[in-house]
């Protein structure tokens, strides 16, 4: 198969990408074939192995897309402003992510296919998306808004808060979405509160 124009070959990469994922999550791992995928968007199983290798290369895209798509949410966040509400707009940013891409989700934090177990490699690509929430922590405690502490100890928390948070409204246990809003303003108020409580 001739390698198609730019935009077209990132459009289809895209959408083949975001149909394996509608299939892994709605119908299960049984689901996920190639050619089924190649089907869901109306094209090859050539294509699929153009740009993706195999199975496990489709895998390992579906993954990085995941992060990617998180890193795009996280850099439209300032890191200028005031930084507990730089820090807040990631916890949302993640949200939106998530509820974006409810698709990928589970295969960037469970394990939805036993025999799929990203790389080293692909570990060391999507590192920044926490670097960045590391970051955003660390400029709270250096100007004084949060207590003292090691800002990736902390930021381990705030990670598993809103991955718990997304989690469990992609499942639909916060109810609507207007007691979602009010779960994860809670939530997150309440752990900035927790982290100046210690100050001096």
């Amino acid at each position: 198969m001739a390698r198609p124009r730019t935009r077209d070959y990132d459009e289809l990469r895209r959408d083949l990408l975001d149909a394996a994922g509608r299939l892994l999550a709605e119908e299960g791992p049984q689901a996920l074939s190639t050619r089924r995928v190649a089907q869901e968007v109306g094209t090859s199983t050539t294509a699929v192995y153009n740009l993706f290798g195999d199975k496990a290369g489709l895998l390992r895209a579906m993954f990085l897309e995941g992060f990617a798509r998180l890193g795009q949410q996280f850099a439209m966040v300032p890191r200028d402003g005031d930084p507990e509400n730089d820090l807040m707009a990631l916890g949302y940013a993640y949200r939106a992510a998530a509820l974006a891409n409810p698709h990928l989700y589970e295969l960037m934090f469970g394990r939805p296919i036993a025999d799929f177990r990203p790389d080293e490699a692909a570990l060391a690509q999507i590192q920044g998306t926490f670097d960045t929430l590391v970051g955003a922590v660390a400029r709270c405690i250096d100007a004084g808004r949060f207590a003292p502490s090691d800002p990736y100890d902390v930021a381990v928390h705030l990670n598993a808060l809103v991955h718990g948070l997304a989690s469990l409204e992609l499942q639909g246990a916060l109810a609507d979405r207007e007691q979602a809003d009010r779960h994860w303003r809670i939530a997150l108020e309440a752990t900035f509160r927790g982290h100046r409580a210690t100050l001096a």
